[in-house]
């Protein structure tokens, strides 16, 4: 365990390192380009790109001493699982027509190292085989039980708040019907509640289907991106999105905030807001695994994050008034203003800021600056990239996807992110609009 947590610590130190080396180049690169006091545009571009380095160094930097301190406190709290008390949960697997992956979920569920639980799956009216799936699959297995409920078609807030009303358990699981857990996963999130004040536990989640170029991007995204900003909020005990594939709830809780609401497209997130302002902790655990199935194409990428934005700009709208000023303590705040952050402020400037300065450098002569400028920025990327592989454990073949990570995929998912940002301001209808699966979990 010590030899870990040096070699986790001489990672850092690399890594931050590394960052620092990059950023001197940055800083260099940008002072050097010759600016002529009439081009007021190449200024203006050069003047936001030096903002979008200072943010993203200061983002990563924070974000990496976080993560490292929450990988400490990790550590030093040990594989305590053990020697505490393993009270029965219920998972909830809300299922609409998930017939070509619920199958597998279940059987993995049946899979899981604990005690004693329960498995409700809970049918939102699907039209397909998901129903005669679930049911070929009830019934007794040992300390496990595997039930199905039906109901009419309402959306997955309905079925999970159907759920919570039928669960037999003090603790519930809710996930996806496309994801599987690691066995490991009820036992090391369990721990967390320990603490009376602890209402939630994200989990760790990564994509389970590699073989495109789409989701090997998404992969390195949920490790690089995702995960490493969760694990930071998690040391803070602000996590603001417990995600919808793996949450682990005190089922009172849930119940007395009644429940999941129905007037977002990110459920999840909402409810994870409803209990940051309701002043609960909430944690991260990362050895609480769940794999997902990714998108496999661009436009179904998109439709996900136009849906992921829009709900969470819906979240957040209903909690304006906590975005102003601290309430229950300057960390959920912080939390929350993060997430307004990614959503809106961070996209613009990393679309606006590289797109302008790329025109511009081009238009006034100095072309070679933004190749440049690519290459120092991917460096960055690369040394975070091999950090958080390495910090997860993950596979290394995922690194050499962070050269066109900033440039190719992020910059795509900016541009998504803005227009469902502006279709969110201006009240565009949108529907679910539900991915089709291929079974690949």
């Amino acid at each position: 365990m010590k030899r870990h947590a040096v070699r986790y610590a001489l990672a850092l130190i690399v890594g931050i390192a590394s960052m620092a080396v990059a950023v001197l180049g940055l800083i260099q690169l940008l002072i050097r380009i010759p600016i002529y006091t009439d081009n007021w545009v190449l200024l203006i571009s050069v003047s936001l790109l030096l903002v979008f380095l200072v943010l993203l160094v200061v983002r990563y930097l924070v974000l990496l001493w976080l993560g490292y301190l929450h990988h400490v406190e990790a550590r030093a709290a040990g594989p305590s699982s053990e020697a505490i008390h393993l009270p029965p949960v219920t998972i909830i697997v809300p299922a609409y027509n998930e017939g070509a992956v619920i199958g597998a979920a279940i059987k993995s569920l049946l899979e899981l190292d604990y005690p004693a639980y329960e498995v409700l799956v809970v049918d939102d009216g699907s039209s397909d085989n998901t129903r005669e799936v679930v049911a070929a699959l009830e019934g007794r297995y040992g300390d496990v039980t595997v039930r199905l409920v039906c109901k009419g078609n309402g959306g997955k807030a309905t079925a999970l708040n159907t759920g919570l009303a039928l669960a037999r358990h003090d603790f519930v699981l809710c996930m996806d019907g496309d994801s599987r857990l690691a066995p490991q996963t009820l036992k090391v999130a369990m721990r967390h509640f320990s603490d009376s004040r602890v209402a939630a536990v994200a989990g760790n989640v990564k994509v389970a289907n590699r073989q495109t170029l789409w989701t090997r991007l998404q992969a390195l995204e949920y490790i690089e991106g995702l995960n490493m900003a969760r694990r930071a909020q998690g040391f803070l005990r602000v996590v603001n999105i417990v995600p919808g594939p793996i949450g682990v709830f005190r089922r009172e809780v849930l119940l007395g905030l009644d429940g999941y609401d129905t007037d977002t497209f990110a459920e999840d997130a909402d409810l994870t807001l409803k209990l940051l302002t309701a002043g609960w902790h909430l944690v991260y655990e990362d050895g609480a695994q769940a794999w997902t199935e990714a998108p496999e194409s661009l436009l179904d990428l998109l439709k996900q994050r136009y849906r992921w934005t829009r709900g969470i700009l819906q979240a957040l709208k209903k909690r304006a008034a906590w975005l102003v000023g601290p309430r229950h303590g300057f960390g959920i705040w912080l939390s929350l203003n993060l997430m307004f952050f990614e959503a809106i402020l961070w996209p613009a400037v990393n679309v606006l800021g590289n797109g302008l300065f790329a025109v511009v450098a081009i238009w006034s002569g100095v072309g070679q600056y933004v190749l440049f400028w690519w290459l120092l920025l991917t460096l960055l990327d690369v040394v975070a990239a091999l950090y958080t592989v390495a910090m997860e454990e993950e596979e290394l073949k995922l690194v050499p996807y962070a050269v066109i990570y900033r440039f190719f995929f992020i910059i795509v998912i900016d541009v998504a992110k803005l227009l469902a940002t502006v279709e969110e301001l201006f009240g565009v209808r949108m529907t679910w609009g539900k991915l089709e699966r291929t079974g690949r979990i």
